[in-house]
């Protein structure tokens, strides 16, 4: 018995400590993205799925994880719970500077790596809720987002812009996107935000539906511009939901960036793998989802207000690329 002990402890020790100075014990990863239906989700996947494919040279295994979104994987990456996550540019910002749901209490830890695909807010809208402008939603049952979600903020921010009053002139519900497009269709809401890259899921289920809806454009955003240097002018293409019965081709709106994120303490040489497989395929990334087409190295490194993480930032130098990034 005392010598099968000693073989046990003995293998241990072997597992633990390796004796070989090439083997290296494997580092898990998770990143947190959104729901399932949206494009954090699979973007997460993607990623994994590229780091996972060299897990033999990185001694990297990559899981992702749905989340509630934005604010949640920040408080998250922070707290230590996830290793990354994806987040709106304009989250990012608030966080690292203290505002909003941060008041006071500024995230300097938190490190940003790059930025992903334009996230366009998306007020989707039933034709006889009779809501075609920000203004018609007086009165009306709006969901504007989870507690924790980016696009909580994102739907205070276009109230705002409408001159309109969350507790007094609409009916708020505090739902999650993928729940909103269900109500929508059994006439429980007229309307609801997200803050969502295209094509999308959620909103495609929204469409199909036997209640006829439209996405109402949201057009003059220069105030909201001003305030917020975050945002910018969008259009999201009618292409991608043929049952709308919005006329026009490119339908205006504003919105953010999706942007991948971690904390100070995160290894270098685990942010540099990550951002190698995915700036070194580049165009393999590209075709992961339609979402992705518009992305270039240059537009990657933009939309970023936390400090580059050191990590991103040696592989940003080595390829000419940190003349992109802000000073």
């Amino acid at each position: 018995m005392k010598k099968f002990l000693m073989v046990i402890a003995v293998l241990a020790l072997f597992f633990t400590f390796p004796f070989s100075g090439s083997a290296k014990r494997v580092k898990f990863i998770t990143i947190g993205t959104g729901g399932v239906t949206g494009v954090y989700y699979p973007t997460g996947g993607a990623i994994c799925r590229m780091v996972n494919k060299k897990s033999k040279e990185y001694h990297i295994k990559c899981t992702v994880e749905s989340t509630a979104g934005s604010v949640y994987n920040i408080n998250a990456v922070m707290s230590g719970d996830l290793d990354f996550g994806i987040c709106q540019s304009d989250r990012q910002y608030q966080a690292y500077y203290g505002l909003k749901e941060w008041k006071g209490h500024p995230q300097k830890n938190l490190r940003a790596i790059f930025a992903i695909h334009p996230e366009s807010v998306t007020l989707i809208a039933t034709d006889k809720s009779g809501i075609w402008s920000l203004k018609d939603l007086k009165g009306k049952r709006v969901a504007i987002g989870n507690p924790g979600s980016g696009q909580l903020g994102n739907s205070r921010d276009a109230l705002w812009l409408a001159g309109l009053d969350e507790k007094k002139d609409i009916k708020a519900f505090y739902i999650k996107a993928v729940e909103a497009a269900e109500a929508l269709q059994n006439d429980r809401i007229d309307a609801y935000f997200y803050t969502v890259g295209h094509p999308n899921g959620s909103i495609k289920e929204a469409t199909a539906g036997r209640i006829k809806v439209h996405i109402v454009p949201i057009p003059n955003v220069e105030p909201l511009l001003k305030k917020f240097p975050y945002y910018a002018k969008t259009y999201i293409p009618k292409k991608f939901y043929p049952n709308l019965t919005n006329k026009e081709d490119m339908i205006p709106t504003f919105g953010v960036k999706a942007t991948f994120v971690t904390r100070a303490d995160m290894p270098d040489d685990v942010v540099y793998a990550i951002v190698k497989e995915v700036f070194d395929n580049l165009e393999t990334f590209k075709k992961l989802h339609p979402a992705y087409a518009v992305l270039t190295k240059k537009n990657m490194l933009e939309g970023l207000s936390a400090p580059i993480h050191p990590g991103a930032m040696k592989y940003y130098k080595e390829h000419g690329l940190d003349k992109y990034l802000k000073r």
